[in-house]
């Protein structure tokens, strides 16, 4: 857990602001890798890398718990649908990063495709 005192004028809206986004998703320096996210992917993300969590605002006290959206799954408009992502860095080997997008958005294929109930990772 991170504990924090806030400044004076802010509350648990700004908190929440102040986590977007994740640095693991977005890359650094996030507003400009966001901006070219936002120059090259051809549609927007969507519920992908994005949050799923509470707010509690009991009286002098803001919790807050969230998790990004990743291998996740949602409906819009009747059309099931999820993403996958790597993380490129500068000594990233494409090939592999492709690889790990595949691995990645399969595991929800086979969890979608899956009769038995069981763990996906056993097969």
């Amino acid at each position: 857990y991170v504990t924090a005192k806030l400044k004076d004028g802010l509350d648990a809206l700004d908190v929440l602001a102040s986590t977007f986004p994740a640095g693991t998703v977005s890359g650094a320096p996030k507003v400009r890798a966001m901006q070219m996210i936002a120059e090259l992917e051809k549609q927007p993300r969507g519920p992908y890398a994005g949050s799923i969590g509470w707010i509690g605002l009991d009286p002098g006290r803001v919790d807050l718990d969230t998790g990004i959206t990743i291998r996740s799954l949602w409906i819009r408009d009747g059309m099931l649908s999820w993403q996958a992502g790597a993380g490129i860095v500068y000594d990233s080997d494409p090939a592999r990063e492709w690889k790990e997008c595949q691995n990645k958005a399969r595991v929800l294929a086979e969890v979608l495709a899956s009769k038995e109930g069981g763990d996906v990772f056993t097969y």
